[in-house]
């Protein structure tokens, strides 16, 4: 009985995040109100302060849930990982709604009082590890600083996006990022490093097409909290 509970607590939680990241992504943070977000969640207002104290606290889960629309989909390690991550994350930018409230919430959090750089830091350790992988496989160039590539490439992610969607709602963000790939992979990788690492496009649209009966299963979900 107890594990029934905590199951039904966990798709209650997951079900009014991504009510949460529906109303944010549409109206942003001022524009969002708890009773937009209970109602298309299906719960009531009682519910969700349950599992959230405030709009707040709703915002920064939103916020820190972006890593794991990404991650969960990636098979690869080391140095293709990251590139791969960086084309799962310029895809679902466009398709999943918590990756793009998050990533709203994040780059508006100045305007309603928040000034956390935490999911900015979230990725960074995320590309860090794949990095640490990627050197310890005799990939990494020695001349590579582990942290400040992995900053530079959030910095690099974050402005992109911004950039693209401001141009074309991100129509060719997928295109930004293989451009970013083709001129860091040559620096980054070490002195006779054989292994078959792809920024190009076609390795995009290879990820794509594995990730996609991932995709397609995470879309069955219901919207009636239990």
């Amino acid at each position: 009985m107890r594990e029934l509970k905590q199951e039904r607590a966990v798709r209650t939680r997951a079900i009014i995040l991504k009510a949460a990241a529906e109303v944010f992504d549409e109206l942003g943070f001022s524009g969002a109100n708890i009773r937009e977000i209970t109602q298309r969640a299906g719960i009531t207002q009682g519910a969700m302060y349950f599992h959230f104290g405030s709009k707040e606290e709703l915002a920064r889960a939103v916020m820190k849930a972006q890593p794991m629309t990404v991650l969960p989909h990636l098979a690869t390690r080391g140095l293709q990982r990251l590139i791969d991550l960086t084309f799962v994350w310029a895809h679902r930018l466009r398709e999943d709604v918590i990756l793009r409230a998050g990533v709203r919430l994040t780059g508006e959090q100045n305007s309603f009082g928040m000034h956390d750089p935490t999911p900015y830091q979230d990725w960074a350790a995320v590309m860090s590890e794949c990095l640490r992988e990627a050197r310890a496989a005799g990939e990494l160039s020695d001349n590579v600083d582990i942290e400040v590539l992995a900053d530079f490439v959030v910095s690099a992610c974050t402005g992109m996006q911004m950039y693209s969607q401001i141009s074309c709602e991100r129509a060719d963000l997928m295109d930004r990022v293989v451009a970013m790939w083709q001129h860091l992979l040559p620096a980054l990788r070490a002195p006779g490093d054989v292994s078959p690492l792809d920024g190009s496009a076609l390795r995009a649209a290879e990820v794509l097409r594995e990730i996609a009966p991932q995709r397609l299963g995470a879309g069955q979900e219901t919207r009636t909290a239990p």
